[in-house]
C-alpha cells in the first residue's frame, strides 16, 4: 500500500517532471525553438517587391511599391503578434496584413475567416495600418492577435512605396512554457508500409503540436458577440489561465467534447494539465445552480443545451484525475460534480432504461435527440467511471489517498448505486440499439442508420457484450470508408477526425490493429500531406472528397475559409499510438497502476513513453518472424512501487507461446496476461503457429 504522499499535489508535481529522452524523433518536433519566429520562404508576390528575401531574417530591408504585395510562409502553423520595422515610408504609405492557414486563401484583400462564417469567405478582411505610418518598430495590436496562420501577406495599399524589415511573429500559445519543445513524452516507429516511413512519428508530433497551439492565455478568446468586421481575440475565456480551447484560429473557447481527444494527447506529450484543470473549473463554475446543467462551451461563447457535452465535462474530470491524482481539486468541484450527475439521471426514462436526450447540441452530427445511441454511450461512459475517485478504481493504495473524501461523501454506497445503474444502461443499450442482421448498433429505436459515433463509442466504452460483437462493429464501421477516411452516416459527406479518433481507438480495442492502421493512413495521411492544409497541425474536418467545405450546410454557411486547421479534437493518433501501439497506459491516478498491451499493427518496432508525477513510463518493442516462428521482445521502464499488467499482443495469440520475464520462464494467465511490478523489465515471447 502506497503512502498518502505518493500522490503529489499537481503544483509540486509539475516542477518534478523531466524531459523525454532525445532521439531521432526530435527532428519531427514541430514546436519552434524560439518564441520569436521568422518566415522560412517567400510564397508569392505581385507588383514590384525589391529584396523580398530580406523579410525572412532580422536584418535587411525590402521595398513594396504601391499596390504590390508579398506572402511570407512560416513553414507551419504559427500564432502570435506580428512585429516589423518601418524603415522608410512616405506621407501616403499604408499597409495591410492578411493571414491564412490554408494556401487556398492567400490573397491581398482578405484573411481566412475566424470571426464568422460567410459564403464570401472574406468576413475577416485585413488588418489595416493606415497612413501616416510610424517610422521604426511596430507591433500588431493585442486585440488583433491572429489565433492561427501559416501565411502572412503584406500589402502596400497607399500611393507611396514603403520599406520594411525584421518581420517576425512572437509565439503566444503555451504562455507558461519557456521551452515549447520541452516534451515529457515521445513516440517513434518506422512505417515501412506507407509512402513516408516516418509518418507515424510525424503524426504523433503533429497532434502534440496541435494541442500546444490550442493552449492559450486567459484573455485571448474570440469576442462574442462577434465584431461587425475584422476580428478581435481579447475576450476572457474562463476562471484562470492558461486554458485549453478547441482551436487555434477559432472558436478559441473551452469545448469539453474536444477535450475528450485533446487532453489524452496533452498528457502523453507535454503532461501540461494546468490548462485542463482551468478549463474544467470554468465549466463547473458556470453550472446552473438549480438544475445542475453544465454549459456546452465556455465563455465568451457560453452556449447551452448539450447533454453530450455535459457528459464530456464529467468524463474530462475523470481523465484529469486519472492523469494528475489531484484530489484537492476534485474536492473543490465535488458538490457541482454530483449535481451534474443528478441532472443526467433525471433524464433517464425508467420504462426504457436510457437517457432521453433533450439537449440536442453536439459535435454537428444530425438526429441526436430522444433515446439516441451516441448520447447514451457517452452517458454510460460517465457512469462507468463515476466517481473519478478511488471507490470505482479498484486499487487499495488510492483509497488511502482519498479516505477523507470517501468518508465525507459516503462514496461506497454511491459507487454501488452508480455501478448498478451502469449495468442497467448497458443492458438497455443492447436491447434498444443492437441490430443482429446489421451486426451494428442503430442510431435510435426508429431507424436503421448505424452511426459512426455511437458504434465507435459502444466498442471503446465496453458496451459490447462479447469480442465477437465488438469485431462485428469494427467490420461494419469500415464499410463507411472511402480513400480519405471514414465518412460519418450521421453527418453525410463529412469526414470528422474527432469521431474518427474514437473510431481509431475502437478498432484497436476490438483487436483489429491492421484496420486501425489503415484508417490512420487514409484519414490522417490526407490531413498531414494535402496541399490544402497547414501540414503541421490537424484539420478540424473535411468533406468526403477532401475539400475544406466542412459543415458547409451545417452551421458554416458554405464558408471553407472558416474551417480550422489546428483543432485538438483531431489529434486522436497521438494518444492512440502511445496507448495501443507502444501499448503503455495508466489505469490508476498518476500511473500507480498501468497496462502494457502492445499492438504490432504490421510494424517491426515501436517505442515511446510519458512522464507522470511518479516518474518515467517508457516501453520499446521489436518483432521479427522467420519461418513459422515469431520473436517478440518488449522492455518497460516504470517507477518502482507501481503495479502493472502485461498483455500478450493480439497478433501472437492462439498458437504455442513461451514467455520469459528478465530471462526467467513465466506463465500467462487465462486472458493471455500476467502481472508485472514496477521498475525495469524485459518480456520475451516466442510464438509458433
Amino acid at each position: 500500500m502506497l503512502p498518502t504522499s505518493f500522490f503529489l499535489p499537481l503544483w509540486l508535481a509539475r516542477s518534478a517532471l523531466a524531459l523525454a529522452p532525445s532521439g531521432p524523433w526530435d527532428a519531427f518536433n514541430f514546436a519552434p525553438k524560439s518564441r520569436t519566429v521568422y518566415a522560412t520562404v517567400i510564397r508569392t508576390s505581385a507588383g514590384t517587391v525589391t529584396n523580398a528575401d530580406n523579410l525572412l531574417r532580422a536584418t535587411g530591408s525590402a521595398t513594396l511599391d504601391p499596390e504590390s504585395w508579398v506572402t511570407l510562409d512560416f513553414g507551419q502553423e504559427a500564432r502570435g503578434l506580428i512585429s516589423l520595422n518601418f524603415d522608410d515610408v512616405g506621407d501616403n504609405s499604408s499597409l495591410a496584413l492578411s493571414f491564412t492557414e490554408s494556401p487556398s486563401f492567400i490573397r491581398p484583400t482578405a484573411s481566412d475567416d475566424s470571426t464568422f462564417p460567410d459564403a464570401t469567405t472574406t468576413y475577416d478582411g485585413v488588418l489595416p495600418v493606415a497612413a501616416p505610418l510610424p517610422t521604426g518598430y511596430w507591433t500588431q495590436p493585442a486585440y488583433a492577435l491572429r489565433g492561427g496562420f501559416r501565411f502572412l501577406t503584406l500589402v502596400s495599399t497607399g500611393a507611396d512605396a514603403l520599406m520594411l524589415s525584421n518581420v517576425s511573429c512572437a509565439i503566444s500559445f503555451m504562455p507558461h512554457f519557456a521551452d515549447l519543445r520541452a516534451y515529457t513524452g515521445y513516440f517513434s516507429a518506422p512505417d515501412p508500409g506507407f509512402h513516408d516511413p516516418d509518418f507515424l512519428t510525424k503524426i504523433w508530433m503533429a497532434g502534440a503540436y496541435t494541442v500546444q497551439t490550442n493552449t492559450v492565455g486567459l484573455h485571448t478568446g474570440r469576442q462574442i458577440p462577434v465584431v461587425s468586421q475584422g476580428w478581435a481575440n481579447n475576450a476572457t475565456l474562463g476562471i484562470a489561465g492558461p486554458i485549453i480551447v478547441d482551436g487555434a484560429k477559432r472558436d478559441r473557447a473551452v469545448w469539453p467534447g474536444d477535450m475528450g481527444i485533446a487532453v489524452p494527447t496533452q498528457f502523453v506529450s507535454t503532461n501540461d494539465l494546468i490548462p485542463t484543470r482551468n478549463a474544467l473549473g470554468t465549466m463547473f463554475s458556470n453550472i446552473n445552480p438549480v438544475t445542475g446543467a453544465l454549459p456546452e462551451s465556455g465563455p465568451p461563447l457560453s452556449q447551452l443545451g448539450s447533454d453530450t457535452y455535459h457528459c464530456w465535462t464529467l468524463i474530462g474530470t475523470h481523465n484529469y484525475y486519472l492523469y494528475s491524482g489531484d484530489i484537492e481539486w476534485l474536492q473543490t468541484i465535488w458538490a457541482n460534480y454530483t449535481k451534474a450527475v443528478a441532472f443526467l439521471e433525471n433524464k433517464v426514462d425508467p420504462a426504457v432504461g436510457l437517457m432521453n436526450i433533450t439537449g440536442l447540441r453536439d459535435w454537428a452530427r444530425q438526429g441526436g435527440g430522444g433515446f439516441n445511441a451516441e448520447g447514451n454511450a457517452i452517458f454510460y461512459r460517465v457512469y462507468l467511471y463515476l466517481p473519478p475517485s478511488p471507490i470505482l478504481i479498484a486499487s487499495p493504495q488510492v483509497l488511502v489517498t482519498s479516505a477523507s473524501l470517501a468518508s465525507a461523501m459516503n462514496l461506497s454506497s454511491l459507487s454501488d448505486a452508480w455501478t448498478k445503474n451502469a449495468s442497467d444502461v448497458k443492458t438497455a443499450y443492447n436491447t434498444a440499439f443492437w441490430v443482429p442482421e446489421l451486426g451494428m448498433f442503430r442510431d435510435n429505436m426508429t431507424t436503421t442508420l448505424t452511426p459512426q459515433d455511437g458504434n465507435s463509442f459502444a466498442v471503446l466504452f465496453n458496451l459490447t457484450t462479447s469480442p465477437a460483437q465488438a469485431a462485428s462493429v469494427s467490420a461494419g464501421l469500415e464499410k463507411n470508408w472511402n480513400a480519405l477516411g471514414a465518412v460519418a452516416p450521421e453527418l453525410p459527406d463529412t469526414i470528422s477526425p474527432f469521431i474518427g479518433g474514437f473510431e481509431l481507438q475502437a478498432h484497436f480495442t476490438a483487436g483489429n490493429a491492421t484496420r486501425a492502421m489503415d484508417l490512420l493512413h487514409r484519414e490522417w495521411g490526407y490531413i498531414l500531406y494535402t496541399n490544402l492544409s497547414v501540414q503541421s497541425t490537424l484539420l478540424e474536418g473535411f468533406t468526403a472528397n477532401g475539400s475544406l467545405a466542412y459543415r458547409a450546410n451545417v452551421g458554416y454557411n458554405d464558408d471553407p475559409a472558416y474551417t480550422s486547421h489546428s483543432h485538438g479534437w483531431s489529434s486522436g493518433p497521438t494518444s492512440a499510438l502511445t496507448i495501443y501501439v507502444v501499448g503503455l497506459s495508466v489505469t490508476a491516478p498518476q500511473g500507480s497502476a498501468w497496462l502494457l498491451s502492445p499492438n504490432l499493427a504490421g510494424l517491426p518496432s515501436a517505442e515511446g513513453g510519458f512522464e507522470t508525477p511518479l516518474g518515467w513510463f517508457g516501453a520499446s518493442w521489436t518483432v521479427s518472424t522467420r519461418g513459422g516462428t515469431t520473436t517478440f521482445s518488449v522492455s518497460v521502464d516504470v517507477p518502482e512501487g507501481t503495479a502493472g499488467v502485461f498483455a500478450l499482443p493480439q497478433e501472437l495469440r492462439g498458437g504455442s507461446v513461451s514467455v520469459k520475464v528478465d530471462g526467467r520462464a513465466a506463465v500467462l494467465g487465462a486472458n493471455d496476461d500476467m502481472p508485472l511490478s514496477g521498475g525495469k523489465h524485459t518480456v520475451s515471447v516466442v510464438a509458433r503457429g
